[in-house]
Formats: C-alpha cells, sequence, structure tokens
C-alpha cells in the first residue's frame, strides 16, 4: 500500500536498520540482539511489558501496528513461549521485513495484513494479556484507534487483569494525550503514562505512551526502568494518570480526530534524514 517502503541500514550500528514508510521513520530493528531498543517510545513499552508478569512468563499479545516487528521480537526473546499476533494494514512493509529483516526460525509471530479496529472487532473475548497500539498513518495515529468505542473493544478482548498499551505523537499543552488518558480511564480504572520529561513538561514533541488496566501497574518497577533510560524519563502513576486526564473530553467516534503531526520543521528533518538515508531526529 505504500509507495516507498524501505530499509535503511543504521550508520552506528551492524545488522541494524531504520524502516521507513514514505518520509516517515517507522521503526528500527537490531536482527542480532532484539533487546537492544532504540526508539525511546518502545523502550517505554517494554519497562511496561517487563512489569506485568514474573520475568519470563510467556503472555499473549497482540500488536496493532507490527512496524519492523521489532517489539514482538523483543517478547520473544524475554519471554519465551509467548503467543503473540501483529496486525498492520501495510502490505508491502510486512513483505519488506519479512524478505529483508526476517523474524528467526524460532520466534513465531502470527502476522495478518488489515486494519486495526476490524481485526480487533474478529477477536474473541477474553483472549489476550496484552493489546498495544502503534499505529500511524504518515505521521498521525488514525481517528477511529482513539475512541471510547474501539477502547472497549480492547476491554471486550482483553482477559481479566490484562493490560493496554498506547503510542501517541503529542506536545505543547498535551490537550490530544489527556483526552487519550480520559478515553483510556473510562474503561481502565487503573493508568499510567510514560515519556521524555522535555515532551511531557510541553517543551517539544514528541512520543507519549499511555496504559490501562483492570489491576494496578507496578509503578516502582516501572519507575525504576523509567529512571534508568538514558534519556531523562517521567513516569505518571495511576493518580498523575487520573490528573492528566481531568477535564478532557471522552473521544468519541463521533467527536475523535487524528494526532497532531509533528511540526513543520521536526516533519523536514525527518523528510530530509530519510532521502539520504540518516538517523532519526
Amino acid at each position: 500500500m505504500t509507495d516507498d517502503v524501505r530499509l535503511v541500514p543504521d550508520p552506528d550500528r551492524p545488522r541494524c536498520f531504520y524502516l521507513y514508510a514514505g518520509e516517515s521513520e517507522q521503526s528500527h530493528v537490531d536482527l542480532d540482539d532484539p533487546r537492544h531498543l532504540e526508539f525511546d517510545y518502545v523502550r517505554y513499552l517494554s519497562y511496561v511489558l517487563d512489569a506485568l508478569a514474573p520475568k519470563g512468563e510467556p503472555l499473549r499479545v497482540l500488536h496493532l501496528g507490527a512496524g519492523a516487528l521489532t517489539l514482538p521480537r523483543y517478547v520473544a526473546a524475554t519471554r519465551p513461549g509467548s503467543y503473540q499476533q501483529a496486525v498492520d494494514i501495510d502490505a508491502d512493509m510486512i513483505a519488506l521485513v519479512r524478505e529483508s529483516a526476517p523474524l528467526p526460525k524460532r520466534v513465531k509471530v502470527k502476522v495478518r495484513i488489515g486494519d486495526a479496529r476490524e481485526q480487533l472487532a474478529a477477536a474473541p473475548d477474553d483472549c489476550y494479556d496484552v493489546i498495544v497500539l502503534d499505529v500511524f498513518a504518515g505521521n498521525v495515529t488514525p481517528a477511529h484507534l482513539t475512541t471510547v468505542e474501539f477502547t472497549a473493544e480492547v476491554a471486550r478482548v482483553l482477559r481479566p487483569g490484562g493490560a493496554f498499551l498506547m503510542n501517541a505523537g503529542d506536545g505543547g499543552q498535551l490537550k490530544y494525550t489527556k483526552a487519550l488518558a480520559a478515553t483510556i480511564g473510562a474503561l481502565f480504572p487503573h493508568g499510567c503514562v510514560l515519556g521524555s520529561t522535555t515532551v511531557l513538561r510541553g517543551r517539544r514533541f514528541g512520543n507519549v505512551v499511555l496504559c490501562g488496566s483492570t489491576r494496578p501497574f507496578d509503578d516502582a518497577a516501572i519507575a525504576r526502568r523509567a529512571a534508568g533510560d538514558i534519556f531523562p524519563t517521567r513516569y505518571l502513576d495511576s493518580a498523575e494518570f487520573a490528573a492528566h486526564a481531568k477535564g478532557a473530553p471522552v473521544n468519541t467516534d463521533g467527536s475523535a480526530v487524528a494526532s497532531p503531526a509533528p511540526p513543520g520543521l521536526l516533519a523536514e528533518m525527518v523528510r530530509k534524514r530519510s532521502s539520504r538515508g540518516g538517523a532519526r531526529p
């Protein structure tokens, strides 16, 4: 579906690649070390995943948005025996990844081509321990994946005590992710947020990870991992999650909009680096 999907070698690490779709940087993957997570938001997702169950315990994970299958590789390495399914609408991207950055033979991930919401609707009740949403159309998250109706489907498909993890882009006053927190909070009584300190303080645009569950998160474990990140990272626990969402509207199918695109300068940096095969901004 994408006109220009390509894997660009990482000049700083052998057998590592950046995945581009058009002008948008989608993923980074290390074929030799699946535990190496280059992008900050993927590390944030891993901090939550690692705290959801005892070390090494297999989980059932549904990835909405596949990219280079970076997170499924990580789960397979850290929780052997996990059942994983990944969904992506871009058949060309999946074909490229399968051919040029294939999964190791021992790693089993079922990949389906299709719209994330449609595939979620087809899943049975109480099926997964974790659902991860990391879907971008270009540089934005589609509106239909951010609503309370969609989140209700997530809650239906999760097992009791399961967790919903979502990546989105935001900046400034964080109005978009505040509405996402309100929407997630409408279905899940416990939540948390991870992001760069500068992003969560509204100083720049970047990725924000939001999570919801019917059981409390291990705040101490996740906060400890966040504090050890290579860049200053902030963790908001359930009380702070509720404060983040306070007063924000709940997204519905009738009101939701796509996530904000990166500011013009940042988008131009991505375009220029993409065209010359460079690294992410």
